[in-house]
């Protein structure tokens, strides 16, 4: 089966900061940009480091990590915005960087701001976008008005984006992408500075697209919309795909499923053969003053942990008991939380 979607060992390496894609032009821009100046000044910064993916046609695959992961540089290179330094990707059976007119014809992207015109109106947006891809007038107007309504526009469909809220110009961004119909939708943190209805209503806008067959590729730092949106999800961290499959096969894969966590007041011998004798127990992570314990219980263990931690000598200060999640999945593989 041809995929929708396939890279192999893309590698992106930019020479200076990464791209300031991600600034958003409602005030927080000029603090990411002294970051970024800061970030310019200490070499260069790896994006992509051998990233390998493939995506079957219908799915809606989601690329799950922290900011600075090399999300937002994939689907750059997918989208031919961003030029890896080695590696291939391509769209169905089309070499991205060697047929980039015939990708660009089955793809829409919505990228992490919106980058609207800020003299048109939500509905010229929309019938100037259906214009570009040969969109006869009668069905870019019919196509204009079915998204703005879905979008819950409609009622400022002719007023300009200047006035919208942040919220507003994120869904127009989306039905833009979507008025030539692609067959391959990419999403750029599609939820970011949503309200949670109106994330809702993009989710169920999302699952009507792929029930028509589309493909839909995601990025998001969020792990509700990955587990609860994604046919399959990509966990990504430094340019690597750390972990890939269906959201429920990726949390079983989690040695024992819940994560311990125990914190001493003082740097602890080492406890682990003591730790991994308890019943339930598959794996113990130690480090200075903490333990990262893998079982198949959570509560009930409690009980034996706290016994064989002072039977060491060791003060223990604090437990916390996370059940299976895509979160314990990336603690398991990076030993940081996904949010960092």
């Amino acid at each position: 089966m041809e995929m929708a979607i396939r890279t192999r060992e893309l590698r992106k390496v930019y020479t200076g900061p990464p791209p300031t894609t991600g600034i958003s032009p409602f005030g927080a821009g000029s603090l990411k940009a002294r970051l970024l100046e800061r970030l310019s000044k200490k070499g260069d910064t790896v994006a992509l480091d051998g990233l390998t993916l493939e995506v079957e046609p219908g799915q809606i695959f989601g690329l799950l990590g922290p900011n600075g992961a090399g999300k937002t540089t994939t689907v750059g290179v997918l989208t031919t915005r961003v030029r890896p330094n080695s590696g291939e990707a391509w769209i169905r059976g089309y070499e991205v960087w060697q047929q980039q007119v015939q990708a660009k014809r089955l793809i829409g992207v919505v990228p992490q701001r919106p980058n609207l015109d800020f003299s048109l109106t939500a509905r010229e947006i929309l019938v100037f976008h259906a214009a570009y891809f040969g969109i006869p007038s009668a069905e870019r107007q019919r196509r204009a008005d079915i998204l703005l309504d879905r979008f819950h526009l409609i009622d400022r469909a002719n007023d300009m984006v200047l006035g919208f809220s942040e919220g507003m110009m994120q869904r127009l961004s989306i039905a833009r992408a979507m008025m030539h119909e692609p067959e391959l939708l990419f999403l750029d943190e599609p939820s970011a500075g949503l309200d949670p209805q109106t994330r809702l209503l993009l989710w169920d806008i999302i699952r009507e697209y792929q029930a028509r067959g589309k493909t839909v590729l995601l990025t998001t730092h969020n792990m509700e919309e990955a587990d609860t949106l994604c046919d399959r999800i990509a966990i990504v961290d430094h340019g690597k795909v750390i972990a890939c499959g269906t959201p429920a096969e990726l949390k079983s894969s989690i040695p024992g499923g819940y994560l311990i966590q125990l914190r001493f007041s003082q740097p602890a011998p080492d406890i682990s053969a003591r730790l991994l004798v308890l019943p339930g127990v598959t794996q113990v992570k130690l480090s200075d003053e903490s333990a990262d314990v893998y079982a198949d219980r959570g509560g009930p263990l409690v009980t034996a942990l706290v016994a064989a931690v002072a039977a060491e000598g060791v003060d223990l200060i604090d437990i916390h008991i996370s059940t299976p999640s895509l979160e314990t999945l990336f603690l398991h593989h990076t030993g940081r939380s996904l949010r960092q």
